[in-house]
């Protein structure tokens, strides 16, 4: 616990009371938001501000969890170190994203194909290692079995055998990873949009993470017959811990990203936000439950799908005013901050609604 709220204390602190000296760094380095001439007019306004501000809640979040973790005096685990390997990796990727459209003055980046080559590289490289080292008990960070509230039966390798069931799970994390984080990115839109709602969804992983490690202790200290109750995830404690960590780094981060937003994250926060909260769904074993977890992030991409499919098949109508959804409601004469606010309620019923299953489901047991 001591470990937890330090982790979170220190990252909030940090993105808080140093977000204001990046912010003059990155005007001094010329590193401003570029606005689509497309987008919503009351945007213009926006072109210029700092953005890559992701930079900031990856150095809070890894100052945050290290400081956490060692005045506790608690030993730093693989499942954590995971986390913050897909949250740099993603970041990396985000980076050089914003970097060429800031130093090209585009809205373009890196081409498509070579953003999602840098993502696959990373979930790839995560995916991999997470079915290495076993702890005392031989679990270890992630298995090749589809988890829902806990894994399920369908295992890939059972099905698939050993190389085929390989082959088929780092596909499987890998859409998983490129779903999340380019949800989170899509999400990045409006000020504190994506932030706030990050701080939602990251944020029920310190209560999931904290109520998988009191009940593997318990069910482990009780009869085999009922170890069945317990949550076979390795290191949930640190996993909750290196959330704390991020949830801490984003609402600091939100002070100055609200509207008026005085910083952006960026590519680099929210890939590196979403390869956390993806990181996050698997190392916990509750990947598909996601859906609910992120489900705002999951409702915003599917909106520019929605778009993209219905302009093709109709040859150039649309559902929506402009996508991803938010633009839409901002034409409809919705105040940016409005937009902001209801959609933050819309995501945090959703995660509540994840979180309460993945208790009702205890209960059924």
């Amino acid at each position: 616990m001591q470990a937890l709220l330090t982790a979170g204390m220190v990252s909030l602190a940090f993105s808080l009371f140093l977000t204001p000296l990046f912010i003059r760094l990155f005007r001094r380095l010329q590193w401003g938001q570029f606005i689509r001439d497309d987008g919503p007019v009351t945007h213009h306004a926006k072109r210029g501000t700092p953005t890559m501000g992701g930079l900031v809640v990856i150095a809070a979040t890894l100052i945050g969890y290290f400081t956490g973790i060692l005045t506790a005096g608690e030993p730093i685990q693989i499942s954590a170190l995971l986390v913050l390997f897909m949250m740099v990796g993603l970041g990396a990727v985000g980076f050089l994203d914003d970097f060429l459209k800031t130093r090209n003055q585009r809205s373009l980046g890196l081409g498509g194909w070579a953003k999602i080559l840098g993502q696959t590289i990373v979930s790839v490289a995560f995916a991999l290692l997470a079915l290495q080292f076993p702890n005392n008990h031989g679990l270890t960070p992630a298995t090749t079995a589809v988890s829902l509230f806990r894994d399920t039966r369908f295992d890939f390798v059972l099905l698939f055998g050993a190389i085929g069931g390989l082959i088929v799970y780092v596909i499987w994390v890998s859409l998983i990873v490129a779903s999340t984080s380019n949800g989170v990115n899509v999400a990045d839109g409006l000020d504190g949009l994506a932030t706030g709602a990050s701080i939602f969804a990251i944020g029920s992983y310190i209560i999931i993470g904290f109520w998988q490690n009191n009940q593997y202790a318990f069910a482990t200290s009780l009869d085999p017959d009922v170890a069945y109750k317990a949550y076979y995830v390795r290191d949930p404690l640190d996993l909750a811990i290196v959330a704390a960590a991020i949830v801490g780094a984003l609402i600091g981060f939100l002070w100055w990203n609200t509207s008026p937003a005085q910083i952006f994250l960026g590519d680099t926060g929210s890939l590196g936000i979403g390869g956390a909260l993806a990181a996050l769904g698997v190392l916990s074993r509750t990947e598909l439950l996601l859906v609910l977890i992120g489900g705002l992030f999951v409702i915003v991409a599917g909106s520019v799908i929605l778009q993209r499919a219905y302009f093709k098949i109709t040859h150039g109508k649309r559902i929506f005013l402009m996508s991803p959804l938010h633009h839409h409601f901002e034409l409809k004469g919705w105040a940016e901050v409005t937009v902001v606010v209801r959609f933050w309620i819309i995501g945090g019923l959703l995660v509540a609604a994840g979180v309460g299953a993945f208790y009702l489901e205890w209960l059924s047991r």
